[in-house]
């Protein structure tokens, strides 16, 4: 949070003061440091980190700054604030050195300055005036930093300027920017002496300067979570369990970030200190690298079977996307996983979180909505579940100036920080839907299952362990597999049984019920290619081998097929000869099949 605002002023520390004093008059620390013979070169930009580190550290400042600077002050300023644009609030740059091939080079209509371009090559190191000229770091280059922070920026100009002409300064920056999507505006200065040239003018609206450095520097409005939380048919039946029984079981469903602890663990401290009279069993369901088809399938052995659910979060949107799950199997996983937890419980309260990663930051920057996000909100919305957009409120904070990805936030494995963000808007839902006194009469109702959304969607899953199965010749389970190869494996895919297939040609059938199958493996860096076919249609082929088999042998679901007709089928496999060219062997371990009865 931001709560010292500041002003850094770039060169020539008395011109146009007066916008500097009042803006210190109203709180503003105003800073400087003189750089003045190095025209914005990186030794000047080294110099200037050092100062940001040092200020901000014996002072306490807030981490963006406005800048401040005019003519020759605009190199540095501009050149600093691409490099660190997630630090700066806004620029305001009064008749700015823009590109020092028109100053002070005066390559173009500017008389230039002989010696200060003298200074400014031997400054950078350049050794002939073509290279200057090819150099890329001028200010008017590469400010897609500013856009992807949103930086403002404020350009007074005198458009008799000899000195510094707008047309090649302020006039090309500006129109780089805006195309780029950047906010710019210049305010033309025409009235009065104009001094040096053009170059030294008197500014016309000191005020609107002033107001624009404080728009945009001042402590901003801190969003409220609430903005991002979806209640729709509430936690009213949760409310009334933990407030009325003894005992209660909330279930959290999810891949990594919700097996790792942090938000897990602050939610579930929440309710035992809200609720003092009920005793809580937790039910811990995450498995690193699991999205919502995994979930849909292990639903009833790692949450149904531990009894009746009352609460269950559900995460799958990172996993889902990094995974590379259709759009179709994300709707008809997320789907199967409701339906299946309202068949057997449908007093069940259900919250779907939507986690946050720098693909959905950038798709929000865009004004996009990620499409995981949407297929899990079209299921949410269907059936009346909760949702929490963590996604949209960690990009929105962060574009805020609260914190920032790289510092604070750091992973989608969140820091201890961002542990700490996830839970603050979980809770502050939480509180908002417990805050509800109960009554008597109130009563528990039944959530009605509407008609399904796709027939194909997994609202029956079970797992089939391998050691049900009928072997076939070149094909044999392993009772206590664990990797020989000196990589990992997750938790319940190793010192466990695993069929294993490594003889190509050999068939193994396996006779289901359901519309859907498909094999859960360990899918290591010697995985191979199958073949397999449903009922004695045509072979297909599916590769094993992941982007990630390399270093880990990684539990994997393939779907094989959907959309069957519910019924008797037979699901038959066999090794391919052929592998993909990353792999070391043509190796199938089949922890589990899985299918939708």
């Amino acid at each position: 949070m931001q709560n010292k605002p500041w002003l850094w002023k770039a060169r020539f520390l008395d011109y146009h003061a007066e916008i500097d004093s009042s803006l210190v008059a109203e709180g503003f620390y105003l800073t400087y440091i003189d750089v003045s013979d190095e025209y914005g070169s990186p030794k000047a930009v080294a110099l200037w980190d050092s100062f940001y580190d040092s200020i901000r550290k014996a002072e306490h400042l807030d981490k963006k700054v406005a800048l401040h600077c005019h003519s020759r002050g605009g190199l540095i300023a501009y050149n600093w604030a691409k490099k660190n644009a997630d630090k700066v609030a806004c620029i305001y740059a009064d008749a700015p050195v823009c590109d020092f091939n028109s100053w002070p080079a005066g390559k173009g209509i500017s008389e230039g300055s002989k010696s200060d371009w003298m200074g400014l090559k031997k400054t950078y190191g350049f050794s002939s005036d073509k290279k200057a000229r090819n150099y890329r770091g001028n200010p008017i280059f590469g400010l897609d930093s500013f856009v992807k922070y949103k930086v403002p920026i404020f350009h007074s100009i005198g458009l008799s300027d000899q000195i510094v002409p707008p047309v090649e300064n302020t006039l090309l920056l500006v129109e780089n920017y805006i195309n780029l999507g950047g906010m710019a505006t210049v305010y033309p200065c025409v009235d009065g002496i104009q001094k040096l040239k053009g170059h030294h003018y008197k500014i016309e609206m000191p005020q609107k300067v002033i107001n624009f450095i404080k728009q945009n520097t001042l402590q901003k409005k801190i969003l409220s979570s609430k903005d991002y939380h979806l209640t729709r048919s509430g936690l009213q039946n949760s409310l009334l369990v933990f407030s009325r029984r003894k005992e209660a079981r909330v279930a959290f469903l999810g891949g990594s970030i919700t097996y790792n602890s942090g938000w897990r663990d602050s939610i579930s401290n929440y309710l035992i200190s809200r609720f003092p009279n009920c005793k809580f069993e937790f039910v811990a369901a995450g498995i690193p690298s699991m999205g919502s088809t995994p979930a849909a399938f292990r639903l009833q052995r790692d949450v149904l079977s531990k009894g009746k659910i009352d609460l269950l979060f559900e995460e799958a949107a990172v996993n889902d996307a990094s995974n590379d799950r259709t759009a179709d199997e994300q709707i008809m996983a997320m789907e199967g996983i409701v339906r299946n937890l309202r068949r057997v419980n449908p007093e069940i309260d259900i919250v779907l979180m939507h986690f946050v990663d720098p693909t959905k930051i950038a798709s929000y920057r865009k004004g996009e909505i990620p499409e995981v996000i949407k297929n899990h909100e079209i299921v949410a919305d269907y059936y009346g579940v909760s949702s929490i957009n963590l996604a949209k409120e960690v990009t929105d904070r962060i574009d805020n100036g609260e914190f920032t990805w790289e510092d604070d936030f750091k992973n989608l494995h969140p820091s201890v920080f961002g542990q700490g963000i996830y839970a603050h808007s979980m809770i502050s839902f939480l509180k908002s839907n417990y805050a509800a006194s109960v009554a008597e009469d109130d009563k528990i109702i039944s959530y009605e299952q509407p008609r399904i959304l796709n027939s194909s969607s997994y609202d029956n899953g079970v797992l089939y362990a391998t050691s049900e199965i009928q072997l076939s010749k070149g094909w044999d389970v392993e009772s206590y597999w664990e990797p020989k190869d000196g990589t990992n494996t997750r938790v319940n895919y190793t010192q466990v049984p695993m069929l294993v297939g490594e003889l190509p040609g050999a068939v193994l059938q396996f006779p289901f019920k359901g519309n859907a199958v498909g094999i859960s493996v360990a899918a290591g860096s010697d995985a191979g290619v199958i073949e397999y076919r449903i009922d004695k249609g045509n072979w297909q082929k599916q590769n094993l081998f992941t982007q990630w088999s390399k270093h880990i042998h990684l539990p994997w679901y393939f779907t094989l097929q959907t959309g069957l007709q519910r019924g008797e089928h037979l699901l038959e496999i066999k090794l391919s000869d052929k592998n993909d060219v990353r792999s070391s062997g043509n190796v199938c371990r089949i922890r589990y099949f899985f299918v939708n009865k």
